[in-house]
């Protein structure tokens, strides 16, 4: 029966994305929801997507945490781990002990930081359309359980997908066309970050739930986060319109037994 769950949620999902590929799509939150999505799939701790820019650099685009976010953000600066090898190489890299000595000797400051960071093992799924690799896919997990090939496959349609978001065009020889999805796509998720701050800031609470209200406002309202981002940063939409999260309930005073 869990068997029978995990196709019918899956089928669900490949049908969601499906349904995002309009004309005038949001790949900001496509990509977001992709990421949740393989927590749910996959049963791992965190997923992170990178892309690639017009000059072949990775930049983060989603992730389903901050600390996943600071984490590939750390890989970027270093210029090493699994995820830049990865798209450099276009190949799968799948459980990856973060403990062993093909992480400690091949990427020893990212090995480092994602073991202070909690995880302990990781897999980095390219985003590949044919011969085309345009960025990564990676997973981490705080537990050491293998991937198995069924899911490292899965792992690699989910990539897949977004790979053919990221690309929607028909004409993909088209590489100006590409160039402008991925820097529109980039340039969006950089209004996303500032706003995740600003409103962090402003309601004193963690950067993801500052998101998680900031997105979950778009999308009852069918807005774009980029849009929205941009009105926020640009100073031309009250932040005052959006809910603050309820602040964190306090423990109530324990009693004095002496009365």
């Amino acid at each position: 029966m869990i068997g029978m769950a995990r196709e019918r949620r899956l089928a669900e999902i490949f049908v969601e994305v499906a349904d995002s590929l309009v004309e005038d799509f949001d790949v900001i939150d496509l990509l977001h929801r992709l990421s949740a999505r393989c927590l749910e799939l996959l049963d791992v701790s965190a997923a992170g997507i990178l892309l690639a820019d017009a000059q072949g650099e990775l930049q983060i685009i989603a992730a389903s945490d901050e600390h996943a976010r600071l984490l590939e953000l750390f890989a970027l600066q270093h210029d090493q781990g699994p995820c830049v090898e990865c798209y450099r190489s276009g190949a799968a890299r799948a459980n990856i002990d973060l403990t062993g000595a093909e992480a400690t000797d091949g990427w020893p400051r990212f090995a480092a930081r994602a073991r202070e960071t909690g995880y302990v093992m990781t897999h980095a799924i390219p985003l590949r359309l044919r011969n085309r690799v345009v960025g990564a896919l990676n997973l981490f997990q705080t537990t050491p359980r293998r991937l198995g090939d069924g899911d490292i496959a899965l792992a690699q349609a989910l990539a897949d997908v977004a790979t053919i978001a990221i690309l929607q065009q028909r004409t993909l020889e088209q590489s100006h066309v590409e160039n402008s999805q991925l820097e529109n796509a980039l340039t969006s998720r950089i209004l996303v970050e500032q706003v995740k701050g600003v409103l962090a800031e402003r309601w004193n609470t963690s950067v993801d739930e500052a998101f998680a209200v900031f997105r979950s406002y778009a999308r009852a309202r069918h807005l774009r986060l980029s849009e929205l981002a941009a009105r926020i940063i640009e100073g031309d939409f009250d932040t005052a319109a959006i809910p603050a999260p309820a602040p964190a309930p306090t423990p109530a005073p324990s009693e004095d037994p002496r009365g």
